[in-house]
Parts: structure tokens; sequence; C-alpha cells
């Protein structure tokens, strides 16, 4: 059993931890003062955050007493029936995604964080350390602001052996992420803000409690996951975490993979994957749930279950699946006329073209780019690669000639798998673990500010199909009275609104 190889025989937990101790990488409150009293001030991250809440919540203040009523945008029964999509409805402050440029974090496109934030190679991809302060403070961070969270996050990154034996008595062959979520949810007795939301904390101060939740469980992410990965698929041999690598690459080295390539792929990895603003369904989970009160643990850990649907962090399973059965029935090189064939016998039999359109892009992902930029520095002969370049050449032509399909571009799924797939990382099932690692920069960074601002409990209004048709019927209604009322004094006939006006919640 795992917990007993761990405890008892072997590389022993305790010998693991004793070892990291010692190479400096230890945990624990005394660590954490001593660090904290040696760093100085311009490179500790809770004490710039610190500075910056106040400006922020008057800004909040000033926003809302100025501009509270005032309307954004009408409300459309295709917004009701179609998933709430285009519906602005919460505060996001750690991205922006807009459909012509991609992806932004804190106002910078993939590009310029790769020009500017810190990096652990020269000319190399940046660390998520860099990310994670310009995600919590909007500033982009200098190489000493990075670093120090870096340090920061190895002390506090153990994972103790309590979650290793809970992890032990699940069923052989559960899936790496009910492991994670159930190690997530393991590690939640620890939580900060759970203790302090008992003990009476004013309200004001909940934000520094949710940040040492976050930061403690961004910092035993990667030990986590490299648990999980080596319990699931290497007979449960642990690799001690290194004294002196980065997030990212700490956690491929526990996987048990040193390849300098694979530890940059990773770093761009859990970059490029941290946040996508708020409205996808693991940032939207975990922003609900935690708009409850409910710890970063908790909240993280829900977001983590939505990111485990087929339709949001599996996608890069389907798309690595559609790829080997083409491989399958084509040979590993096909040519651009037998893919095109192939990608329009998917569609003619009434399937998709995994990794192909966006819910709000309307160009190729630039995540996508940053993919294949990389693909082609590092790996410009493999077979994969080269498949997935010709069907970048072909899919989005065919998608086109459909006029059924508003983005007919790839998406980040339709190129992550292959670059875990080059580096010998070729457990699928495990790559939406990865996914969940890098997304907890972003809705746990985003979770802090949601409680420095005070943001309320979520909850939008709901509607019922006969209630739809009575408000589009008395909708329908007035438009006909305006435009006999219009006609009768010789007016132009006013456009109708398709939109229906959102009801006010009341409860």
């Amino acid at each position: 059993m795992l917990a007993r190889a761990l405890l008892g025989g072997g590389q022993s937990l305790a010998a693991t931890v004793a070892a990291a101790v010692a190479a400096g990488t230890g945990t624990g409150t005394g660590c954490l003062l001593l660090r904290r009293f040696a760093c100085s001030e311009t490179n500790d991250l809770k004490k710039t955050l610190s500075d910056l809440v106040p400006q922020q919540q008057e800004r909040l203040r000033r926003l809302k007493k100025d501009h509270g009523s005032r309307a954004l945008r009408e409300v459309t029964v295709d917004m009701v029936l179609g998933g709430m999509r285009g519906l602005p409805g919460m505060l996001w402050e750690t991205s922006l995604l807009d459909p012509e440029e991609g992806i932004r974090f804190r106002g910078l496109s993939i590009p310029e964080l790769q020009a500017r934030l810190p990096t652990a190679v020269p000319g190399g991809q940046p660390i998520p350390e860099g990310l994670l302060w310009l995600l919590l403070t909007g500033q982009v961070p200098t190489p000493e602001q990075a670093a120090s969270v870096s340090e920061e996050l190895r002390h506090r990154g153990h994972v103790p052996p309590s979650v290793l034996r809970v992890l032990d008595a699940m069923p052989p062959g559960t899936h790496p992420m009910t492991q994670l979520s159930v190690g997530v949810m393991t590690l939640q007795s620890g939580s900060h803000f759970a203790a302090a939301y008992r003990r009476g904390v004013p309200k004001s101060r909940h934000w520094q409690a949710v940040y040492e939740d976050s930061m403690d469980l961004i910092a035993k992410l990667p030990q986590l996951a490299a648990i999980i990965y080596r319990r699931t698929y290497k007979g449960g041999q642990f690799v001690v975490p290194s004294s002196s690598l980065d997030w990212a690459a700490n956690m491929v080295h526990m996987m048990g993979y040193q390849d300098p390539g694979c530890l940059e792929m990773m770093r761009m990895y859990q970059t490029i994957h941290s946040d996508h603003e708020g409205g996808n369904v693991s940032a939207h989970t975990t922003h609900l749930v935690g708009s409850a009160l409910s710890d970063p643990y908790l909240s993280y850990a829900a977001g983590m279950n939505g990111l485990a649907g087929p339709l949001h962090g599996l996608a890069n399973q389907e798309v690595l699946r559609w790829l080997k059965d083409l491989t399958a029935k084509l040979g590993p090189n096909p040519d651009k006329e037998a893919v095109r064939k192939y990608v329009e016998d998917t569609l003619a039999s009434g399937k998709v073209v995994p990794g192909y359109g966006h819910a709000v892009l309307r160009k190729t992902d630039p995540r996508y780019t940053c993919q294949r930029d990389f693909a082609s520095r590092y790996m410009p002969e493999y077979p994969l690669f080269k498949l997935v370049s010709n069907l970048y050449e072909v899919v989005p032509e065919v998608l086109g000639k459909t006029g059924k399909i508003k983005n007919p571009w790839p998406n980040v799924d339709a190129h992550s798998g292959v670059l875990l797939q080059y580096y010998g990382i070729t457990e699928e099932n495990f790559y939406t673990v990865l996914f969940g690692v890098s997304r907890a920069l972003g809705v746990l960074a985003q979770g802090v500010w949601s409680r420095a601002l005070g943001l309320p409990i979520e909850r939008p209004k709901s509607l019922t199909m006969s209630e739809l048709e009575q408000m589009v019927a008395q909708q329908q209604k007035r438009e006909q009275q305006q435009q006999g009322a219009h006609n009768g004094r010789g007016d132009a006939p006013a456009a109708a609104d398709s939109a229906v006006a959102a009801t006010p919640a009341t409860s």
C-alpha cells in the first residue's frame, strides 16, 4: 500500500521530508518567519498586496456608487438558454478574454508575458511564479520578486502523510482528477480561513487568511500532482523535491523527468493554462463556491470537479484520441489531401473535429500559437507535430466551408497533448491534472481579490420556460402597441427589440 511504502520501507516519507528540510525546502511557521524576516519588503508579495488592497477597495466603492444602476447590456433569450454566453455577470480582475486578441493577463498578452516576465534560463519561458505575482498585484515582477515567490512556495510545499493515506485507500484505477479533488479536500483540514472564520475574524481581514490558504495550496499542488502520477503510473516510487528548481520545473522533476526541454515546456504550459477570465466552468465554479465563504480548498476542489468534465478540461484527451485514430487509419505521415478527406469524413459522420472552435474566441487561440512556436523550436521533426501542423492548414478551411462554424480556428487543446507526448508523458488521463495545477494560479489569485473587495455571494435569477414565454409575449404586445402608436402619428416604425429585460433576483 502507498502509505505503508512511504512510512515504512524504501524511501520513507520521514526521510523525504528530512532530506527536503536539509536541502532548504522545509515547511512550517518557523521557516516562513525566518524567510520573511530576511526578505526585503520590496520582494514580499503579501506586503505588496496589502498596500494595493485599500486603493482597489476605494475604486470598487466609487464604481458602485457612481454607476451601480447603469445598464451594461440587454439580455436575450438565447443568452438564457445558451449557457449565459456573452452575459456579463461577474467581476474578474486577473484576466480578460477578447474574441479577436485572445487572453490578456492583467492587460498583457501571451507574447508580452514571454517578453517581460522573469525566466529560469536566459531567453527561456517565463516561470509561473512571476505570473502569480502579476495576477495578484497587477505589476510585472522583478527577477528578485519572482525568486522570492519561488522560495516561499518551496517552503510551503510539503504534502502531509494524511493525504497519502487517504489516496492509498481509494480503489485501484481511480481517475487522477478524482484523486486530485480528494487530495485537495484532505488538505482542507489545515485551512487558515476556516479557522479564522470560526474565531470571528472581521470581514475586512478575510482576504489575509484566504491568501495564506491560497499560497499553501498552490505550493502543495506540484507535489500532490507528482504523488498522484507516481502512485498511479510508476509503482509508487517517489522523487524528492528539488531545493533549487522553480515551481513548474519541480513538478516535472518529482514526476521523474529531467530533460531541460521538458522543464521549459512545463513552465510554458503552467503559465498559459493559468487563467481564461471568470466565465469558464472551473473558474466560475471556484468563484461561486468561494462567494459562499467556502475556503480556497473547498472552492478549488469544486472547480476541479468541473474541470474534469469532457467539455472542459478533458478536451485535450479527446484531441489525442482523435489524432491516434487518424494515424491508425492513415499512417504516421499522411499527406494533406488524405488529412483533408479524413476531416471531411469526420464531419460527414456527424462528429466534430476536437481542438477547433471556442465559445468566445474568433481567431486562432494565442495559447495554441505559443505552443506551436515552442514545438517548432524543440521538436520540428516530431511526426505528431507535423500532423498537427497539417491539420492547422486544412481544418479551418474545411470548417469554414460548412458555414456553420463561427470560429474554425484551433484552441489550446489542439496542441498541448502533443508536447506532453514528445517528452514521454503519455498518460492521457493525467493531463487534466496538469491543467488543474495551472488553473490554481488564476482562480486562487482572483479568490484573494474577491475577499479583499468584499464581493457578495453569487445569486443570479433563474427562469422557467413558462416565465420566458410570458415575458416574450408581453414584450411582443408592447412592441405591437408602440408600432401602432407610431403608425398612427405617421412616424417610422420602431425597430423591434429582441431582448428580454432581466428580472432582478429577489432572494
